[in-house]
């Protein structure tokens, strides 16, 4: 008998000691990103789009103003581009610079137009997960250190017109540039622009480093609201939604690393946060530059996926923490891993905690078979991720999925303290090993069992 309590004991002090080294981990590498991360040092000196032209008018094209603001900015080594009230056309793309604050006052707008000729020439971008040529992203920097967009104004892309009708016809496009990904064409030849249908990002940040985007409101996306590609040191803060056509991401990551995204308020149509790391063989060929050291906390959810990685993730995901998160109304999926066997890379390192979601219809969802496409020849691997602390309201289809590939089966998954109050059905895992559950409710919780009669 004290054998036996012994070695309870035993097994009951390892498991604390192991849950312990967990958690001293897991806040000491919040804790290193937050220390690595530098915000954007900007010079003490401002002066108005005004100044240079701008009218806040809605009917002036107020984009020769802007440049020459900027060009002024960048002889005088940077500093802050103050946007006043009122609402400013751009016939055409924003190009920010190095060591500028773009600032919107309150009662600010950038507004866009929505001729697609207007944002030629094509410029460095990516599309889905493969670099290419393409339209320019209505505020775009490539190759800038120090690099803010602020204040309190809306930055509108009028993606509802001639944008919106695209989605119909960017399938052969699309398909086109993931033949030209595998077929590893450079990527200087993959141009897209002029008789082609892929629709811009509204805001892309690449290859910058030292960014902050903070307060401002993102409406009417043509494609993707705010992408870090290729950047690091990256903060988000404050801002908020309003865009609901198809594909209006709100924040996407794709090789992004040392992130801190918070406070945040998403109403967006698509994915809230999204984790990406490129496509297939390009993706793969990029591994030195996973998406990784990643935080999100104290968010505000509203769309259709709150937490996403994937599905272009073939550079591989990690050190990702999703903390003290909340959504509100309907989402899709709440936790949604997508990978296929065309991928490759790995998901690893995600640590998942305090989410309280309302209706899904899948609360957490894992898959090695997104939209069951893939070759089989490069499945991915998803590893090591906790999952703590999670309320949902209702899962109209299953309250917990996870499916693994079979020859590469989701690994060392834990499941602690997660509540579906009701699910049509509770859990399905497939090629699993090492999923371990503590506190998981699906439905009504059970009590004690009634007496024999």
């Amino acid at each position: 008998m004290r054998n036996g309590l012994f070695i309870f004991y035993l097994l009951f002090l390892t498991t604390n000691i192991g849950l312990a080294q967990i958690k001293i981990d897991k806040d000491s590498a919040i804790t290193a990103i937050e220390k690595r991360i530098r915000l954007p040092k900007i010079p003490d000196y401002s002066v108005s789009v005004v100044k240079f032209g701008a009218k806040g008018d809605g009917v002036f094209d107020c984009r020769k103003a802007f440049e020459k603001a900027i060009r002024h900015l960048s002889r005088k080594k940077g500093g802050q581009l103050v946007v006043p009230s009122g609402i400013y056309l751009l016939n055409g793309p924003l190009h920010l610079e190095s060591n500028i604050n773009l600032h919107l006052e309150k009662g600010a707008i950038i507004r866009f137009n929505d001729r697609p000729d207007s944002f030629l020439p094509v410029v460095e971008t990516s599309w889905e997960g493969t670099m290419l040529y393409n339209y320019s992203p209505l505020v775009y920097a490539n190759g800038k250190t120090n690099i803010s967009i602020t204040g309190e104004g809306i930055i509108d892309g009028e993606g509802h017109g001639e944008w919106a009708t695209w989605k119909a016809k960017e399938n052969v496009d699309k398909q086109l540039s993931r033949q030209m990904n595998h077929e590893q064409i450079p990527v200087k030849e993959r141009a897209f622009g002029s008789g082609h249908f892929l629709r811009p990002q509204l805001i892309q940040f690449l290859n910058c480093e030292n960014i902050l985007v903070e307060g401002v409101k993102f409406e009417d996306a043509p494609f993707w609201c705010v992408h870090f590609l290729k950047s690091k040191n990256i903060t988000v803060r404050g801002i908020s939604y309003d865009a609901h056509n198809k594909n209006n991401d709100g924040i996407d990551l794709e090789y992004a690393s040392d992130v801190l995204i918070e406070n945040v308020q998403f109403n967006n149509a698509d994915d809230n946060i999204v984790i990406k790391a490129g496509r297939d063989v390009e993706g793969r060929s990029n591994s030195h530059i996973p998406s990784e050291n990643i935080i999100a906390r104290n968010n505000f959810f509203k769309g259709l996926h709150a937490v996403v990685i994937g599905s272009e993730m073939s550079a591989g995901v990690k050190n990702v923490f999703i903390e003290n998160n909340k959504a509100s109304g309907y989402l899709k999926r709440g936790i949604y891993f997508k990978t296929n066997s065309d991928r490759g890379g790995y998901i690893k390192n995600i640590h998942i905690s305090n989410l309280i979601l309302g209706e899904t219809e899948d609360a957490i969802f894992m898959t090695a078979n997104y939209h069951g496409e893939g070759s089989g020849e490069h499945p991915s691997k998803i590893s090591d991720v906790t999952i703590k602390d999670v309320y949902c309201k209702s899962a109209s289809n299953t309250g917990i999925v996870i499916e693994g590939f079979p020859t590469k089966k989701v690994e060392n998954v834990v499941l602690d303290q997660i509540t579906v109050e009701k699910a049509t059905n509770g859990l399905t895992l497939t090629n699993t090993t090492n999923v371990s559950m503590n506190e998981v409710v699906i439905g009504e919780k059970a009590g004690t069992p009634s007496s024999v009669k």
